[in-house]
C-alpha cells in the first residue's frame, strides 16, 4: 500500500515536471533562497498621522492578499519611522508585487445578490426533439446556427438611468450576471483583494472569508466618511448593558447625511432581500453585509452592528472599519533583490547534520539489533520517501516553501521514528525472554507497543499543532515539518515495519533466532529449562503447542496454586520445577548423584502441586 502512495505522489510529480511548472525539489524559503524586499511607506490621504494600529490593519491586508496570491514564508514587519518592510521569497510575479504596493479602499455598497461561494451551473438542458434521422433515415443531417447563449453577454443596462443604487435592473447586466455565475469564492486566488472596481458600477466579489459571494451596486459613501467605530457590549433600552458583543460605528456629517439617505431607501426594501442589506467593502473585498432592523432610519450617523459576534470578531471588524476610515496609500520606498540570510551553506551543514543523524541511528541499529537492524533501515527509507515527495508535492501545488527550521524539524523526525522502532523491538524481546516463539513474541509485542507508540506520536503531534498555532515566521516551518512527520511515523510504522516483522518471524533465519538475528532466545536471556505447568518440564525455545498448553483454561476448582519463584539462582524456578529438571537431568546423564537446588526430601511438599518426570 505505501509503495502504491509513494509511486502516485512520484508519478504526479513527473507529469507536473512535463506538463506545469513543476520540480524534483522543494522550493526554498526567504532565508535559504532570498527573494524581493519592498519598503513602504504608508501615507494617508486626508493628512492625519498614520498610528501604529493603523500600520498593523494595513500589514494585516497586505498578508491577506500576499498569502492568498499562493506565496509561503513571505516576511511582512513593522519598521521604525512608520514603514512596512515586505520580503518576498524567490522571484515574485509582477502581480504578487503589484499586490503588495496597491492602497486599500474601504466602500460601503448595496448588496443586490448574494450567492453561494462555488461556481453555479448556467448551462441549459436541451429539450429532446424528433430528429429527421429517426423519421426519413436519407434525410441529412440539420446544421447548428448559433444561439444567444454562445454569444458573449452583454453589458448594457436595460434601462436608461437607474431608480436608484439598488436597481437590479439596471446595474445586474448579462455580463455582471456571468460574471457572478462563474466565480468561486473557494479558491484562494480570488480572495486576494486590491481590486476595489469601478465605484459608478456594479461590482462583484467574494467575501473575505470565502463563505459567500455578491453582486453589490455603485459605492453610496466612501470609507473617509467614517468618524470611530468601536466594539463593545451592546446596550440596553433600559440603559443597563447587555451580554452581546456589537460594533458601534459613527460617521462625519456628509457621512451622517449620505447614510440617512441609505437607511430610507434600504427600509423600503425591508420585503425584498437581500436589497434591504449594504455591505461594507475593504479592499476589494466583503468584511460584513448587515441588514436593517425593521422600520429603523439612522438620522444622528450612529450605528449599531450586531449579530454573533465573538470580543475578538468585534474587534477586528471594528479594527477594519478604523482602517477605512483612513485610506491609505501606499508609497515604495525602494525595491531590491535581496540574497539568502542563511545560504546555501548553511542549508548544506543542515542536511550534513542530518546525515550523520541518520548515519548514527543505522549504526546503532545495526549493532544493537544486528540484522534486524535492517528493518529499521528500511522503514527510515520509506519514510523519507514519503516525506520528500510529500514536501515536494505541496511546493508546486500549495507554494510551500522549505526553511531551516523546518529542515531541523525533518532531523528532529529521525530520532523520533527511530524511537518507535526501538520501542516495538523491544517489546518483541522482552516475550523472546519469556521464551515465547518469535509469531507470538511478534503479535503480542506489537499489542504492548502500539499504545506507547500512539501516546509519544499523539504528544509530538500536539506539541506541533501547538507551536504552529502560536509562533510566527519560520518557526511555523518547523512546526509543520515536525507535525508531518509525526503522521508519516504512525503511518509507516502501522502499514509496513509491522507488517513486515510478521513476514520475516516466519523465516528460518529469524524464526530460528539465527545468532546475527538479533532475536537469538539464548542471546536475550530466555531460560533453557521451563516449567510449563501440570508437572511438565522442557528445554529450548517454547514451542506453539506449549504456549496452547499454557494458555487453555482449565477447571477454576482444579487449577493448582501459583507458586512463587524461591532461590538465589539464575533459573528462577519453582521448587517443583526445579525437582522435575533435576530428575530430568539425572535421567539423562544415569547419574543418581545429581545436586539438587531444593530444600530436603522431608520438606512438605506444595499444596496442590503434584510431582512429574516428563520433560
Amino acid at each position: 500500500m505505501l509503495g502504491i502512495l509513494i509511486f502516485a505522489l512520484l508519478g504526479t510529480i513527473a507529469a507536473g515536471t512535463k506538463w506545469s511548472t513543476a520540480s524534483w525539489t522543494p522550493n526554498l524559503a526567504l532565508d535559504l533562497e532570498g527573494g524581493t524586499q519592498i519598503i513602504l511607506t504608508p501615507v494617508a490621504e486626508n493628512g492625519e498621522e498614520v498610528t501604529s494600529q493603523t500600520i498593523a490593519q494595513a500589514i494585516d491586508v497586505i498578508r491577506q492578499r500576499v498569502d492568498s496570491s499562493g506565496v509561503a514564508e513571505a516576511e511582512i514587519t513593522s519598521q521604525s519611522g512608520g514603514k512596512i518592510v515586505v520580503a518576498l521569497p524567490g522571484n515574485p510575479s509582477e502581480e504578487t508585487l503589484k499586490l503588495v504596493e496597491t492602497s486599500a479602499q474601504m466602500a460601503f455598497r448595496p448588496v443586490l445578490a448574494i450567492g453561494n461561494p462555488t461556481p453555479t451551473d448556467t448551462t441549459p438542458t436541451p429539450e429532446p426533439t424528433e430528429s429527421a434521422a429517426a423519421t426519413d433515415p436519407a434525410a441529412p443531417a440539420p446544421t447548428p446556427t448559433p444561439t444567444a447563449a454562445a454569444e458573449e453577454p452583454s453589458d448594457v443596462p436595460s434601462k436608461a438611468a437607474p431608480d436608484s443604487p439598488s436597481d437590479i435592473a439596471y446595474y445586474v447586466t448579462p455580463a455582471v450576471q456571468a460574471e457572478f455565475d462563474a466565480l468561486d469564492c473557494t479558491d484562494p486566488s480570488n480572495l486576494t483583494g486590491g481590486v476595489n472596481g469601478d465605484p459608478d458600477k456594479a461590482f462583484v466579489t467574494c467575501g473575505q472569508d470565502g463563505s459567500a459571494k455578491y453582486i453589490l451596486g455603485p459605492v453610496e459613501i466612501e470609507g473617509a466618511r467614517i468618524s470611530s467605530a468601536t466594539s463593545g457590549l451592546n446596550q440596553l433600552p433600559s440603559g443597563g448593558q447587555g451580554n452581546l458583543w456589537v460594533v458601534n460605528i459613527a460617521f462625519d456629517n456628509e457621512g451622517t447625511t449620505q447614510f440617512t439617505d441609505v437607511t430610507t431607501r434600504l427600509q423600503g426594501l425591508a420585503a425584498s432581500p437581500p436589497q434591504n442589506q449594504f455591505a461594507m467593502v475593504l479592499d476589494g473585498l466583503v468584511i460584513s453585509a448587515p441588514s436593517l432592523d425593521t422600520g429603523v432610519i439612522i438620522a444622528d450617523g450612529k450605528a449599531e452592528i450586531s449579530g454573533t459576534f465573538t470580543r475578538e470578531s468585534a474587534a477586528s471588524l471594528a479594527n477594519q472599519l478604523n482602517f477605512g476610515s483612513l485610506p491609505l496609500t501606499f508609497t515604495v520606498e525602494s525595491k531590491e533583490q535581496i540574497s539568502a540570510t542563511l545560504g546555501s551553506e548553511q542549508l548544506q551543514k543542515g542536511l550534513l547534520a542530518g546525515l550523520i543523524g541518520l548515519g548514527l541511528v543505522v549504526l546503532y541499529s545495526l549493532l544493537q539489533y544486528r540484522a534486524l537492524g535492517l528493518v529499521t533501515v528500511a522503514s527510515l527509507i520509506i519514510a523519507g520517501a514519503l516525506t520528500y515527495s510529500i514536501i515536494t508535492l505541496l511546493s508546486w501545488t500549495q507554494g510551500y516553501r522549505l526553511s531551516l527550521p523546518g529542515v531541523a524539524g525533518l532531523i528532529v523526525a529521525i530520532g523520533i521514528t527511530a524511537d518507535s522502532f526501538i520501542v516495538y523491538f523491544e517489546r518483541i524481546r522482552d516475550e523472546l525472554r519469556e521464551g515465547r516463539t518469535l509469531v507470538a513474541a511478534v503479535d503480542r509485542g506489537w499489542e504492548r507497543a502500539r499504545r506507547t507508540i500512539l501516546a509519544s506520536d499523539a504528544v509530538n503531534f500536539l506539541a506541533a499543532i501547538v507551536l504552529y498555532l502560536l509562533a510566527v515566521g519560520s518557526v511555523r516551518g518547523f512546526a509543520f515539518t515536525l507535525g508531518l512527520t509525526t503522521l508519516i511515523d504512525v503511518l509507516v510504522v502501522f502499514m509496513f515495519t509491522h507488517p513486515l516483522m510478521q513476514l520475516i518471524a516466519r523465516t528460518k533465519f529469524f524464526g530460528q533466532g539465527h545468532r546475527l538475528s538479533g532475536l537469538d532466545p539464548r542471546r536475550l536471556g530466555a531460560p533453557e529449562t521451563r516449567y510449563v505447568g501440570r508437572g511438565r518440564v522442557v528445554h529450548g525455545p517454547r514451542s506453539s503447542a506449549d504456549e496452547v498448553v499454557e494458555d487453555a483454561p482449565v477447571d477454576a476448582e482444579a487449577t493448582p496454586r501459583v507458586p512463587v519463584a524461591v532461590g538465589g539462582g539464575t533459573s528462577g524456578l519453582t521448587i517443583a520445577e526445579r525437582r522435575a529438571a533435576a530428575r530430568a537431568a539425572e535421567q539423562k546423564t544415569g547419574a543418581t548423584d545429581a545436586p539438587v537446588d531444593a530444600p530436603a526430601q522431608d520438606a512438605e511438599p506444595e499444596s496442590g502441586r503434584t510431582e512429574g518426570n516428563e520433560h
